[in-house]
C-alpha cells in the first residue's frame, strides 16, 4: 500500500473502534472485494477481526473463535506497521481475546460479553500512527 490511505479505510477503522462492527464489515468488504494484493489480504485479515467481534456480541462462541483466528493468521506478514496502523499491536490484542474465548469456552460467553459494557479492555482497537 502506498502511503494514499482510502477515506474507505479511515471509517472502517472508526466504525471498528465504535464498536459498529457490522458497518465495519460492510465498509471493510468493499475495499477488500476492489482490492488486490498485497492490501486485499491485509483488508480481509482486519475485516475478520471486526466480524469476529460481531459475533461475540452475538454471543456467537464458535463463530468468534473461528473469524479471530482467521483474521489473526492474515495479519502477520504485515506487522509491525501497516496501512497507517500497528499491526503487531491489533494482532496481540485480538490473540489475547481469542486465548480468552478459547479458555471459556461456549459456556462462560453470556458472562464475558455481560462484562463488555464495564471493560472495552476486552477487545481489540485499530491504533492509527
Amino acid at each position: 500500500m502506498n502511503n494514499y490511505a482510502p477515506p474507505e479505510w479511515l471509517k472502517g477503522i472508526n466504525e471498528f473502534n465504535a464498536g459498529e462492527y457490522y458497518a465495519c464489515h460492510d465498509t471493510l468488504e468493499a475495499l477488500w472485494m476492489d482490492s488486490i494484493d498485497p492490501d486485499k489480504k491485509f483488508y480481509q485479515g482486519v475485516l475478520q477481526i471486526a466480524v469476529a467481534c460481531y459475533h461475540l456480541h452475538n454471543r456467537n462462541w464458535r463463530g468468534a473463535v473461528t473469524l479471530l483466528g482467521e483474521g489473526i493468521g492474515r495479519l502477520p506478514y504485515y506487522q509491525p506497521i501497516y496501512a497507517g496502523i500497528d499491526v503487531a499491536r491489533l494482532i496481540q490484542d485480538s490473540s489475547h481475546l481469542l486465548q480468552t474465548l478459547q479458555s471459556i469456552g461456549t459456556d462462560g460467553i453470556g458472562d464475558f460479553v455481560d462484562r463488555l459494557p464495564e471493560d472495552l479492555t476486552l477487545l481489540p482497537k485499530v491504533y492509527l500512527l
